[in-house]
């Protein structure tokens, strides 16, 4: 074996006994990870009203179609479309001339029978006088013959007169007025075109002030109710109302107040429910509009007893396994644990009230897909996050912005 070969040999077997000496000592030892940071807080304690809250639809208190009461040709319509009108305002002028004809007529009718009956009373009295005067001057019936005069002279005297109210009433009858104040809808037939009595529909007229607000009640919320009412848990007024909260498309909370005034006498067995409606104002705003209008949906919050203290968590905390609710909380060891709670009604700030909980619980508020049960963590502890300053009044602390931003994020379809 020549150098060149034997120098190539002791090279290979020093790296292969430095490969074999390297692997003896084993992999690198890797630092333990560090326990994730996720935000924490107490539940808010605070006094809350129970509600359930239910969809509905706005209706007019009174709706009135308007037809003709007699047949006859359009001449006036001196109403403005949409406008709102007074009780006995003038929407529709009906061709009045054949009425005035049948009125006169009917006049000269009752002056006519008028003055038969004078006629016949007098020549009755004259032949009573001469009967008495003269014995046997005048036979027995002639008397009664013109008694009988008297009384049919009479008799169609009010059969005129009454023909003459009818007559009234029909040319009365073509000035269709709006029998209640409200709003009048557009004109559905134009000038010069034939109504039929009772039959043509020449526009609408629907109240404005107040307005019904229909929506139906699960039974079980009805059973509810009634038996809080029966406890003494919720409080009926004097007048016999329940006050009823509402809000419109746009309005995150329920500014408009009213009452249930009417309740269905039967549960709908297809839909497992009960007709309730509430009456609330509707009155004009100083730059002269109204808020409702009849057909509107609307969002009805119905308070359910009393106010109460509870505990409160924003409503992204709550996570949910086969139908049952729970979250996180810390224990002495800052580690997450599996809490199973039952869940309230949600606040308009966010907040949801649950039961379950102790004041001094660190609730898990955020970063829910980085824990798990027994996780170690770090605690991030802060204020509970809301959905806004409407909140802050109620809880007389400052908003949490860095919170509050998290939480937009995220969807707010409620459990």
């Amino acid at each position: 074996m020549n150098s060149r070969w034997r120098s190539a040999l002791s090279c290979f077997c020093l790296t292969w006994s430095g490969a074999l000496i390297g692997c003896s000592h084993g992999p690198p030892q890797l630092a333990p990870a560090e326990p994730p940071a996720v935000p924490v807080s107490h539940p808010v304690d605070r006094v809350v009203t129970d509600y359930v809250d239910f969809t509905g639809r706005t209706d007019a208190v009174q709706a009135v179609d308007i037809r003709a009461r007699v047949t006859g040709y359009l001449v006036e319509m001196p109403f403005k479309e949409g406008a709102e009108v007074k009780k006995n305002d003038l929407l529709f002028v009906v061709d009045p001339r054949p009425y005035q004809a049948q009125l006169d007529q009917a006049e000269g009718q009752v002056n006519r029978f008028q003055a038969q009956l004078d006629l016949a009373k007098t020549t009755h009295a004259r032949y009573q006088g001469l009967a008495a005067s003269e014995p046997g001057a005048v036979s027995k019936q002639a008397l009664d013959q013109y008694q009988a005069q008297v009384t049919e002279a009479d008799a169609s005297l009010k059969a005129a007169k009454a023909s003459l109210e009818v007559y009234k009433l029909n040319l009365s009858f073509c000035k269709v007025t709006s029998p209640i104040d409200g709003q009048v809808s557009r004109y559905y037939l134009t000038l010069g075109n034939l109504v039929n009595q009772d039959q043509t529909l020449l526009t609408t007229v629907v109240s404005l002030d107040p307005v019904y607000a229909y929506f139906d009640v699960d039974e079980p919320t009805m059973l509810r109710i009634q038996q809080e009412i029966n406890e003494g848990k919720i409080q009926q007024p004097q007048d016999g109302l329940i006050p009823v909260l509402m809000g419109l498309q746009g309005e995150d909370s329920f500014p408009h107040q009213g009452d249930i005034n009417f309740v269905n006498n039967q549960v709908n067995p297809t839909t497992g429910s009960i007709s309730f409606r509430g009456v609330f104002p509707n009155p004009r705003s100083p730059k002269g509009t109204r808020l409702l209008k009849p057909g509107m949906f609307v969002r009805i919050r119905l308070p359910m007893g009393q106010p109460h203290p509870a505990l409160l968590v924003i409503d992204r905390a709550i996570a949910s396994d086969q139908g049952l609710k729970y979250v996180y909380v810390l224990d002495a060891e800052n580690k997450a644990q599996y809490r199973r709670i039952t869940t309230g009604a949600l606040q308009q700030d966010g907040l949801r009230v649950v039961e379950g909980l102790r004041p001094d619980d660190w609730v898990v508020v955020g970063g829910l897909q980085q824990v798990r049960p027994r996780i170690q963590i770090r605690p991030d502890k802060v204020p509970m996050p809301t959905l806004g300053p409407r909140a802050d009044k109620e809880t007389g602390r400052q908003p949490d912005k860095k919170a509050g931003k998290q939480l937009n994020q995220q969807s707010r379809t409620p459990r």
